[in-house]
């Protein structure tokens, strides 16, 4: 066993997720040195397992799957079946995190629920991650990235003015709900250390969508007005936007006043800072069509590279709209590590790239121990620890339940 060097070494997770909400929130927690076992299903395991192609290159796992599970052993086992559930029991009782993103009430059916395990392991840090929390009308619903895209308010507001609303191009609303998961764990672990008492987190794909609105949200709530689709525009700050150059098109982000005077008088345009409809953000807020058909010209003249040079000089928000392709050849992300190579354990030499935790701790950094486990790699390791003799696991196989 490689041991872990991350700040959470010596925490125990009992992973119960599938997909990409729950896996997004244990694989951090792995990551930041807990010992993750990710419970399977026998036969099929996550769903995501089979979210192909792409598979990566030399294995037969699904390049999502692969995405957000590693640091995690992989475990079979049939929770529905009497004695998958008791062996469920003795591996959550040494645990000190379960996250589950069943739907809600569930779990409850095969003894595992939350008011059952309290009772008998009340340190035990509970994190419920499903669509819409564990209350109100909407409870009993299953939630799916798209859909609390929608429901959640950022569908109306991505896409260009008068076109259709437009989801976001990766699963935000999962990705946020295991990201807020993961926070409500660590402020769990610290309360349970402090007073030995553990508790159920409840996240709902729904409140954490709500919540990062962030400005949008705020801008309703101060107005009431359901703000508009700006396309690749912002809603308080012009020029701060996309913009055609002379062979492709660009970012330009100019936050403030004194950055948008720089701009003008650089580039021949200081005739624009006696217009009242110029002269400040408030007024190029509402005149924001203007200024942009103002400065469409000029940033036409120039291909993109040459501007960005420009104003990287003048420190001037900027940057290209890059393909993966460059985002991946990026030289600053290609010093930043962004990009990390393991071995697995379909390959009998080489590795396989995954994407690095962002998370960077000077003393105790993020390490990648163990990478995406095949289904049910663990069990026999896992289950023997418990004391379970080879004649007894293959019992166990034979009947399915693990």
């Amino acid at each position: 066993m490689i041991e872990p060097t991350g700040p959470l070494k010596g925490l125990r997770v009992f992973d119960l997720t599938r997909v990409l909400a729950g896996p997004t929130c244990s694989q951090m927690l792995g990551d930041l040195g807990a010992e993750v076992i990710k419970i399977e299903k026998p036969g099929s395991g996550d769903d995501t397992r089979g979210f192909a192609p792409p598979v990566m290159p030399g294995t037969s796992e699904s390049a999502y799957f692969i995405g957000v599970n590693r640091n995690k052993r992989s475990v079979t086992l049939d929770i529905s079946a009497p004695e998958g559930q008791a062996l469920a029991l003795r591996l959550i009782a040494e645990s000190d995190i379960l996250v589950e993103n069943f739907k809600v009430g569930a779990l409850a059916k095969y003894g595992l629920g939350y008011e059952q395990l309290h009772g008998k392991f009340p340190k035990l840090v509970y994190c419920s991650i499903t669509g819409f929390g564990q209350t109100g009308p909407y409870a009993p619903r299953p939630g799916y990235d798209s859909l609390i895209q929608g429901m959640g308010g950022v569908m109306s507001l991505t896409g260009e003015p008068g076109g259709q609303p437009q989801k976001v191009g990766v699963p935000v609303a999962d990705l946020f709900a295991g990201l807020y998961g993961c926070i409500g764990i660590l402020a769990a672990i610290r309360h349970r250390d402090l007073t030995g008492i553990g508790q159920q987190i409840d996240i709902g794909m729904l409140d954490t969508h709500v919540a990062w609105l962030a400005n949008q949200g705020m801008n309703y709530l101060a107005t009431g007005e359901n703000p508009e689709r700006l396309g690749n525009q912002h809603p308080n700050i012009v020029p701060y936007q996309v913009f055609p150059t002379k062979d492709g098109y660009m970012v330009l982000s100019i936050g403030n006043d004194p950055t948008f005077k720089r701009f003008c008088d650089e580039f021949d345009l200081s005739h624009l800072l006696a217009d009242a409809r110029f002269a400040t953000n408030a007024a190029r807020v509402a005149n924001r069509q203007l200024v942009t058909d103002t400065l469409t010209p000029t940033m036409r003249t120039h291909p993109t590279g040459w501007w960005v040079d420009r104003l990287e000089q003048l420190k001037i928000g900027c940057g290209p709209i890059n393909t993966l392709a460059q985002v991946f050849a990026d030289p600053h992300v290609q010093a930043r590590g962004v990009v990390v190579e393991m071995p697995h354990a379909s390959l009998a030499e080489g590795t396989i790239k995954v994407i690095a935790n962002p998370v960077r701790l000077s003393e105790s950094p993020a390490d990648y121990r163990l990478p995406p486990p095949l289904l049910g790699q663990h069990t026999d390791e896992v289950l023997g620890k418990l004391g379970l003799a080879a004649v007894e696991l293959e019992r166990l196989r034979e009947k399915g339940v693990i």
